[in-house]
């Protein structure tokens, strides 16, 4: 069971690990906290926006919609590879998910389908949004491959997490097919190469 980072620890865990980030507004103090806690903290949450062009999709994950206010995540990591800021706290981003899956990623064994929605996700996972149509045909650039293994390994780094701390919503919410375009197994794999060092 981990407490959520200071919001200057969480930046200086991503700038640790090479990562080029830009801070949006006021992100230190955005979020929705009042809607629920945060943390405890056991995971990282990877999703991509259905989305086009950089600027649009920093700004939909930092005020959402009128349905699902913002910020929809942590960080925004766009084509070229940088990490938008957007909010820091609790964000709508992961959702009600399967406790089952919840449990397998604290004790970092194999998930589980995921096949229930009764557990709130948004509590207790850092959410980046990656800038994807999520078509399975938009290009994922090795830049914003690079950026969404550094974070994920800056996280798991300063939190003491193996790779099986990550995942993504696909993993953990019935009926989510994002991230589409590569295999969360496949991601893992890097983090886990990157945490060696």
């Amino acid at each position: 069971m981990a407490p959520p980072m200071s919001a200057s620890g969480f930046l200086d865990a991503l700038r640790a690990e090479g990562v080029t980030v830009v801070e949006v507004g006021d992100w230190k103090h955005h979020n929705r906290n009042h809607k629920g806690p945060w943390g405890p903290v056991h995971g990282v949450m990877i999703h991509h926006t259905v989305t086009r062009g950089s600027a649009h999709t920093v700004e939909v994950c930092r005020k959402g919609y009128p349905a699902l206010p913002g910020p929809l995540c942590h960080g925004v990591i766009t084509k070229d590879g940088t990490v938008h800021l957007v909010g820091y706290g609790r964000a709508n981003h992961a959702g009600l998910g399967d406790d089952e899956v919840l449990r397998a990623v604290i004790a970092e064994k194999r998930l589980p389908p995921d096949n229930e929605a009764n557990t709130d996700g948004n509590r207790h996972f850092y959410g980046f949004e990656c800038e994807n149509l999520g078509d399975g045909d938009d290009p994922w650039p090795e830049a914003q491959l690079d950026a969404i293994e550094r974070v994920s390994a800056a996280l798991c780094r300063r939190h003491g997490w193996t790779e099986r701390s990550v995942i993504g919503h696909r993993e953990w919410q019935p009926g989510k097919v994002d991230p589409r375009g590569f295999t969360m197994t496949w991601l893992r794999e890097r983090i886990r190469e990157r945490l060696k060092d």
